[in-house]
């Protein structure tokens, strides 16, 4: 529970003259005077108004000649109503357990030696935990979720159900007489940075003799693997179904579209958007902020839908 001023400083909004106090967020649909919504357009705001809801995050834009009460004591102006709904949700949905800073583990979760929680963390049902693996504070790890030793996990990091942390990658050495394979030691560490959030049955391997890591800020869809050596910046964005093949990449702010093919020790560049179903071949790079790839090999959108009107031509 939080009041709305404590939710306009969260913000960055005005402090409104009244300070109702809210409990969760919800749609419009749903409102009720102890739930915050969020409205990006002048329907959907006059819909806000019409509702029961206790506070309404919107754009000082919209209110400009608006046939409405600009002085509503539920408005707050903000820039982004939808990131600044979703940051209030978070708040929310936290703020309940603040006065208990003991971390919190299923019955049926199962902790190896030396493993160590920080604050307010949770462990879910059926987890397993290897040894001296480290979490930081505010964790959320849930059912069914696998963390090998030698894996160390920042602050307020999310973890979906049935993701596999830290195992073994899949590396080997070929005789090249017999053809038999045999296994690369792989002993490295998983380094996972503070607001990463994983998705269901995601797996991401450990470093064969260095480390794997995941940048701050970085969101893992659901079904995405990321192999042994891999290097993900800050505040990338990977979706689901995603390969990454070993010792690959991905610098800060980069957006993988789903089902994206990584060949190992492929480079991504900061800021890049790589579309849908791209694949980047091994040993090489794609660069520039902003740019949209796509295709296989990836190559720039532009000369992407070129090379496919050419073949519709043909």
């Amino acid at each position: 529970m939080a009041s709305l001023v404590e939710i306009a400083d969260l913000v960055g909004a005005l402090r409104p003259e009244i300070a109702p106090e809210v409990v969760r967020v919800s749609s419009i649909e749903t409102a009720t005077p102890a739930t915050l919504v969020f409205a990006t357009d002048a329907a959907t705001l006059d819909t806000a108004l019409r509702s029961e809801a206790g506070g309404i995050l919107t754009k000082s834009v919209l209110l400009e000649g608006a046939d409405i009460d600009a002085n509503d004591p539920r408005l707050l102006r903000v820039k982004d109503p939808r990131y600044a709904f979703a940051l209030a949700a978070k708040f929310l949905s936290t703020s309940e357990n603040d006065s208990d800073d003991a971390p919190k583990v299923h019955a049926t979760a199962v902790l190896g030696k030396d493993v160590r929680l920080g604050k307010r963390t949770r462990i879910g049902p059926h987890v397993v935990i290897g040894d001296g693996v480290t979490l930081g504070d505010d964790c959320i790890v849930l059912a069914n979720v696998t963390i090998y030793s030698g894996t160390t996990i920042g602050d307020r990091v999310l973890v979906q159900a049935g993701a596999v942390l830290g195992a073994t990658g899949f590396g080997y050495a070929r005789n090249g007489e017999t053809g038999e394979y045999i296994a690369f030691p792989q002993q490295g560490a998983l380094i996972i940075e503070e607001d990463v959030e994983i998705g269901a049955n995601t797996t991401i391997d450990r470093g064969a003799l260095g480390e794997t890591r995941i940048g701050r800020g970085t969101k893992v869809d659901n079904l995405v693997h990321i192999a042994h050596n891999c290097v993900v910046g800050r505040n990338v964005v990977i979706a689901a179904q995603t390969g990454i093949s070993g010792s690959c990449t991905i610098e800060d702010g980069a957006i993988l579209g789903g089902q994206v093919g990584l060949g190992e020790h492929a480079h991504v560049g900061p800021g890049v958007i790589l579309g849908g179903g791209a694949g980047v071949l091994s040993h090489k790079k794609v660069h520039g902020p902003g740019q949209v790839f796509w295709g296989r090999p990836a190559r720039p959108l532009k000369q992407y839908l070129r090379d496919l009107a050419r073949l519709s031509r043909g």
